[in-house]
């Protein structure tokens, strides 16, 4: 790294926090802390939650996957292909109602239809499992930067949380979705100038498609998940993943409140239309990245040098270092920091948002000053999440990976809750209590006894269950005699309201179709 590169890196830095203090301007309201007054544009929010998706982890581990990691390769496009099916659900049935009811945590709805303890359940789990999770992509990724930029992990870990912390704090919503944009684009670039530099030196692109090894050419696997020993199941990925997908982007705090952010009902689904066209592309590039850099490091000991057996996440850090101009490569690990920073300002702003709205709201009085509370809340999640990716070094892999794996215990009962919610009126507490709790044991139960049951299915499997149990719970004490008419709706209220974004939902599904006959002619 040279001076060049540390003063474009500071310079970044530095432009990210003078933004926030520009956009944190006349912030008089939670609204506007959290849900940028309700005036983000479309654009922006959709560009936001795919930064978010596009975290460090994924500029790193998707290239790796694809050249490196053993049972790799292009199998990686099949985590894509339930996200357009998934954002038809999403927009017509839960975003708009959310909407409606004018929600800063998403997880106030399940008090509305179900009761505060339903709410605070939900809440507590979004609280942990997203705090836990952040701290770790936090670690993971100021491991790999701190090898490469020749500093302590200690300096990248606070590099990412402090800078974070003070422009997320500022700026509210509106600075962690402009900030995510500036980002997204400072990726994808960093993406373009990997895979050109990479061509230029091995000879052009017919060169860099020669030396994927065959057995890494295929995207399908098509094992079943179930016991069969696929590493990258088809079916898994399609079924779990719808599950997974709506989950994350209908009922996850930290991506829900980007739609609640929007300008309307209709730029929050021309957001998540977005995500739903944009994000195989992308993956699509990050693959050609790792297949780039591959055929480099099969022609250059000094990379393969650099990159131990046991760490291929090296590769794309060390190809930088190693093969980018300075300058260029300043420009790169600023894009590697500012993946880490935009997944880590999305967590601290919903996790503060899910904290007051849900927990701490009724125990401030109305003299109190709720958005300096809010910032202080922010604040102090800030300090949690970066102390405790300082601590995720002592810890076991065992235990980072059971960590990860918390979100897919969660994802699919708590899905259930929402929609069992909205489209069935018999459910009462009790039986979504006991929903929840079925669901999730049946996934603990897979999880520790059958390791042969891939992942992704608990997210189908924990839904179907929590579903299950609520309404045979429903059946057999009678429903809920509340007044719950405002928090429900109808398949024909669904039809009216949706008529006239068919012709998108019939986009996605055509989508769908084309993602499925590219990945064939690739398989091919």
């Amino acid at each position: 790294m040279t001076p060049l590169d540390w003063t474009v890196i500071i310079l970044y830095m530095i432009g990210m926090i003078g933004m926030s203090v520009y956009l944190g301007r006349g912030q008089t309201s939670q609204d506007d802390y959290y849900v940028g007054s309700r005036q983000i544009s479309w654009w922006a929010v959709g560009i936001s939650t795919m930064a978010t998706q596009t975290s460090a982890i994924s500029f790193i581990s998707i290239p790796a996957f694809v050249a490196l990691k053993p049972n790799g390769g292009l199998t990686w496009l099949q985590y894509e292909l339930a996200v357009p099916l998934a954002m038809i659900l999403v927009m017509a049935v839960l975003i708009p109602f959310f909407r409606q009811l004018e929600l800063v945590s998403v997880y106030q709805y399940l008090e509305h239809r179900f009761g505060r303890s339903v709410r605070l359940l939900v809440s507590g789990v979004f609280l942990v499992s997203r705090g836990l999770a952040t701290g770790v992509g936090v670690y993971a990724t100021g491991i790999v930067l701190s090898v490469c930029m020749g500093i302590p992990l200690w300096a990248t870990i606070l590099i990412i949380g402090v800078v974070t912390i003070i422009y997320d704090t500022i700026g509210g919503m509106s600075a962690v979705i402009y900030s995510d944009v500036i980002q997204m684009f400072v990726l994808v670039g960093g993406i373009i100038a990997c895979i050109a530099y990479a061509a230029a030196s091995i000879g052009g692109m017919d060169a860099i498609f020669a030396a994927l090894p065959s057995e890494r050419g295929a995207a399908f696997d098509f094992s079943t998940g179930l016991g069969d020993g696929g590493a990258v199941p088809f079916w898994a990925f399609l079924f779990g993943g719808f599950f997974l997908y709506s989950s994350y982007y209908g009922t996850d705090q930290s991506q829900v409140q980007r739609g609640l952010s929007a300008s309307s009902v209709d730029a929050s689904k021309w957001a998540l239309m977005l995500n739903g066209l944009a994000r195989f592309p992308l993956t699509l590039l990050y693959i050609m990245m790792g297949i780039a850099v591959y055929a480099v490091y099969q022609n250059s000991p000094e990379l393969a040098a650099a990159i131990p057996a046991d760490r291929p996440d090296y590769l794309i850090p060390q190809y930088v270092l190693l093969y980018l101009p300075s300058g260029i490569r300043a420009l790169l690990f600023a894009a590697l920091l500012a993946a880490a920073m935009s997944s880590l300002d999305s967590a601290l702003n919903s996790l503060s948002a899910a904290t007051m709205r849900d927990f701490m709201a009724e125990r401030l009085d109305a003299n109190s000053n709720f958005l300096r509370w809010s910032k202080i809340t922010t604040v102090i999640w800030g300090f949690v999440i970066t102390g405790f990716a300082f601590l995720v070094g002592s810890i076991s892999d065992t235990v980072i990976e059971a960590i990860n794996k918390i979100g897919s215990a969660f994802y699919g009962p708590i899905l259930a809750a929402f929609l069992v919610g909205v489209l069935s009126k018999r459910v009462s507490a009790n039986g979504i209590w006991a929903g929840i709790v079925a669901g999730v044991g049946f996934n603990v139960v897979l999880w520790l006894g059958f390791p042969g049951i891939h992942w992704m299915w608990w997210n189908l499997l924990g839904c179907a269950i929590t579903s299950m149990i609520a309404l045979f719970v429903a059946n057999r004490t009678g429903g809920n005699d509340a007044d719950i008419e405002p928090y429900i709706l109808r398949w024909s209220d669904i039809r009216k309201r949706e008529e006239s974004w068919m012709p998108i939902y019939g986009l996605l599904g055509g989508y769908f179709v084309l993602m499925i006959a590219i990945m064939s002619w690739i398989h091919a």
